[in-house]
Order: structure tokens, then sequence, then C-alpha cells
């Protein structure tokens, strides 16, 4: 059985967070807006998205959180990247990197 669109969209969003947590630790707002800035404007993650990720990575072991201050003095719980949460990261850009080889070949046939 294939995978399910919500499990495809989950996992996409899964990797974009543990990467970007990556370079350090953020708070969810920082992570969404990283992301939109990497991506130039084209994913815009919403809250309602956001954070039932980073919960679920962390009841993963893959994250971990800690509450402190924000750039504007204002209390946020700042996640960052487990162990377990790298290995996870290199796993699943390994993964990106061969299906989106496959997508690539196959969409260049004719």
């Amino acid at each position: 059985m294939g995978t399910s669109s919500i499990d495809l969209l989950q996992g996409t969003l899964d990797v974009l967070v543990l990467k970007t947590l990556s370079w350090g630790p953020r708070h969810g707002y920082a992570v969404a807006r990283g992301l939109q800035q990497l991506t130039d404007d084209v994913l815009q993650i919403e809250e309602g998205s956001l954070y039932p990720a980073l919960h679920r990575m962390e009841r993963r072991g893959w994250v971990e959180s800690e509450w402190g201050l924000s750039e504007n003095n204002r209390r946020a719980k700042y996640y960052k990247l487990t162990a377990s949460g790298r290995r996870q990261l290199d796993s699943e850009v390994g993964e990106w990197k061969r299906i989106s080889l496959a997508i690539s070949f196959a969409l260049q046939a004719t």
C-alpha cells in the first residue's frame, strides 16, 4: 500500500522543520518564518500545522524544548534537535534525494 497524502505532507513538514532546527534552537515563529524566507515565500507554514508537528517530533524524541525569551523579550518555547532528530533528518534527506531523483527521471521521460 502506498503512502497517503497526509503522511507525505507530514513527512515533508517534518524534514523541513528538522532541517531548520539543525542550524540551532528556534521558537516556533522563527521556524515558520525561516522556512518562508528560505523558500522565497513559496512555503508558508501555518501555526495549525507547525505546532502539532513540533509536538509530534518532541514525542518521538527528535526535538526537545525549553522556555526562554524571544528577540522581543517575550516568553517563547525554543525547540532544538536531539541526536535522534539529527539521525532522522539524515535518513529523511537521503530518502528525499532518492525520491526526487526518481520523480525527476520520470518527468523527463519522453
